[in-house]
Formats: structure tokens, C-alpha cells, sequence
């Protein structure tokens, strides 16, 4: 006699010896993980968020396909609500220097979550070697909180995708479209680079150079797409040799190199700024190794602000990155999806910053 199956699921397929996830129904119903969720657990009485009842169909008939079933611990977690967000930076040491450049994010992260009634949790356990050093699960203990945001321009990606995939709240804070189903605040660094090279070329700026290191992070990608765009714009060469990146720009980035580059007609250079300040130190060294005066014979500008230790020097061209509100932008997207929303927070503009350090190039005879 054949086992009676449990009516309303279907079994698993065939081979499979994992639980299916939220994320997989999500894609075979064509909807986001959000509205997977809601759907799932949908109050008896029908009040909440509304959703179609064709989204409602095609959620349902994909978690049956798929021999969905929800996790219990998971669903216990997930309704024991007790108001409090996490915030995970992934560097060596929790920043907490007031000149470190996650400080002002940390400022609007603090200020917003105390006006929506949240209180946070700081989760330092990176200090002891970067995220992921202590195994697969490193971040599981993150599940203390309602939700977490996590900033750093590295993320273990395995683990955020697990946290999601489980249906835990995960925010990063800077841009992750890389990372299926994981939610993100950031600014437009797109734009705002496009602005910088588009005041340069104003300028009578025609050979133009960016300075990046060789990170594949998505802010360093934003910014040279940005600065590709800013001189197609202008009717500008954009090619290869626009670009100069490294992964030591300090080290390879030499006086030599400088001059020649003046002597072939590059009149600017712009950098990215990141957590290491590499590329504008850099830049800084080898524009005074090479004898060459900013801005009356070489322009510069800084796709971001200046290290801190740096901040005594020449304000430079550039723009400024709005911490304090992505930092709060991020909070009320943790707190949406905490409360079950789907909302998603826009980009946020960076502001222009004149600066001291671009100018007009000098006439060639």
C-alpha cells in the first residue's frame, strides 16, 4: 500500500535534499522575495499590504510546485518583534573616530532610528579578522535584531544572500544589485561624476584622466561609468586610456609617469575616493614629485571627500557624499521591511563641491 501524501504540497524534486527557499518561489512566481513573503504570511482577517489575486495565485502555485514549506524557527523569529535594528560594518574595527568616513553615515543611522522608536545593536565581531573569518554562519548572530544594515564596500556574499533567502531583513547600505533579493540605499555617483568631468571640460579641459584602484566594488564601477559618460558628453575620447587603474596607485602612480602624461596633452586628473584614500594620495605624491603646480598646470579633482588626514590640505573639486542621509534612507528601508513593506528608497544626489584644486589649463604654445 502506497504512503498516503500530506494534501497541498507537492514533493520535492527529484535529487534534492535542501529546503526550498523563499527566493527560488520568488523567482519561479516572477516576483520579488517581498512580496513572496507577504503573501505566505498573510493574516487570517486579510488586512495588510494588497496584493492581487493573480500575484497571490502565481506565489502560491509556485511554493507548491516547489514543495515549499515554511520554516517554522524562521517564522517564530520573524514575529517576535522587539524593536531593534543591527548595523554590521564590514572593516577591521568598528568606526567610532569621529573623523573615520563612516562616522557621519553612523550619525544618520543613530538620529533616524531613534525617530522611528528603534533602538541599535552594533555588531563589531569584524574587528577580529573581517566578516566571514569565523566561518560560513558568521553573521547568523545578526538574527538577535529585527534586521540589519550592513556597510562596507566588501560583503560576504553567501551569507547576506542566506540571510535573505531565509527572509531576515537585510539592508546594504550603498549600492548591491549584484546580490539577488538584497536591499539597498546609495548615492549617485553616476551623476555627480558626470557633473565633475562636465565642470572640467567647462573649463577648457580636453585630456582628461581617472585614477581608480582595481576594485570591482560597485561605487568604483558607478563612479568611472560616470566619468566615461561625462566625456562622451563633452564629444571627449573615452577609451581604455582615459582610465589608469591599480591596485597600488601610490606605488605605480610615479613623478615619471605624471610628466608624461603632461607632455602627451593631460591637462586633469580625476580620483575615486575609497576607504583607503590610495588613489588621491597617490595622486597628491605624484603630482608634487613631478614639479607640476595645481591648479595652474595640472587640475585636479576627487570623486568623493578627502581623507582625514588629508582634510588640512587645498579643498579639492569634487562632490561631497550626503552620509548623514543615506545613513537615515537606509533606516527607514530597514524599518519598511521589517514592518512588511516592499518600499524602496531612491538614489540620493551628491552635492558639488567647486573646490580649490581645478582651474583653467594652460595655453600650449
Amino acid at each position: 500500500m502506497e504512503p498516503r501524501k500530506r494534501p497541498g504540497r507537492a514533493p520535492a524534486p527529484a535529487g534534492r535534499t535542501s529546503r526550498p527557499r523563499q527566493a527560488e518561489v520568488a523567482r519561479l512566481a516572477g516576483v520579488s522575495q517581498a512580496t513572496v513573503s507577504l503573501v505566505l504570511s498573510a493574516r487570517p482577517d486579510g488586512k495588510g499590504p494588497a496584493i492581487s489575486e493573480e500575484t497571490r495565485r502565481r506565489v502560491l502555485e509556485a511554493a507548491r510546485s516547489l514543495g515549499y514549506v515554511p520554516d517554522p524557527a524562521a517564522r517564530s523569529l520573524a514575529a517576535a518583534r522587539n524593536n531593534l535594528l543591527g548595523v554590521f560594518s564590514f572593516t577591521a574595527a568598528f568606526p567610532t573616530d569621529v573623523q573615520h568616513s563612516y562616522y557621519p553615515f553612523l550619525v544618520g543611522v543613530e538620529r533616524e532610528a531613534a525617530a522611528l522608536g528603534y533602538d541599535l545593536v552594533l555588531f563589531t565581531g569584524s574587528s577580529t579578522g573581517g566578516a566571514g573569518a569565523a566561518g560560513p554562519d558568521a553573521l547568523s548572530r545578526v538574527r538577535l535584531a529585527d534586521g540589519c544594515l550592513f556597510l562596507g564596500r566588501h560583503t560576504p556574499r553567501a551569507e547576506l544572500k542566506r540571510l535573505v533567502e531565509d527572509g531576515f531583513p537585510v539592508v546594504h547600505l550603498g549600492r548591491r544589485e549584484e546580490l539577488e533579493g538584497v536591499a539597498w540605499v546609495g548615492a549617485d555617483y553616476v551623476e555627480a561624476t558626470r557633473d565633475v568631468v562636465g565642470h572640467l571640460t567647462e573649463l577648457g579641459h580636453r585630456r582628461i584622466v581617472l585614477v581608480r584602484e582595481d576594485d570591482d566594488a560597485p561605487a568604483s564601477t558607478d563612479r568611472q561609468q560616470g566619468f566615461l559618460e561625462g566625456l562622451e558628453a563633452a564629444g571627449l575620447p573615452a577609451g581604455p586610456t582615459a582610465v589608469f587603474r591599480t591596485a597600488d596607485p601610490q606605488r605605480d602612480l610615479t613623478p615619471e609617469r605624471l610628466r608624461a602624461w603632461a607632455d602627451e596633452g593631460v591637462t586633469a586628473f580625476v580620483a575615486e575616493e575609497t576607504d583607503t584614500g590610495a588613489a588621491w594620495r597617490g595622486l597628491l605624491t605624484a603630482v608634487r614629485g613631478a614639479g607640476l603646480d595645481c591648479p595652474s598646470e595640472v587640475s585636479l579633482a576627487l570623486l568623493g571627500s578627502p581623507p582625514a588626514d588629508l582634510a588640512d590640505e587645498r579643498e579639492p573639486t569634487g562632490f561631497d557624499i550626503p552620509r548623514p542621509q543615506l545613513g537615515a534612507a537606509a533606516v527607514r528601508l530597514l524599518a519598511g521591511l521589517v514592518s512588511g513593506e516592499a518600499a524602496r528608497e531612491p538614489l540620493v544626489g551628491c552635492v558639488f563641491r567647486p573646490g580649490l584644486t581645478a582651474g583653467p589649463p594652460l595655453a600650449r604654445p
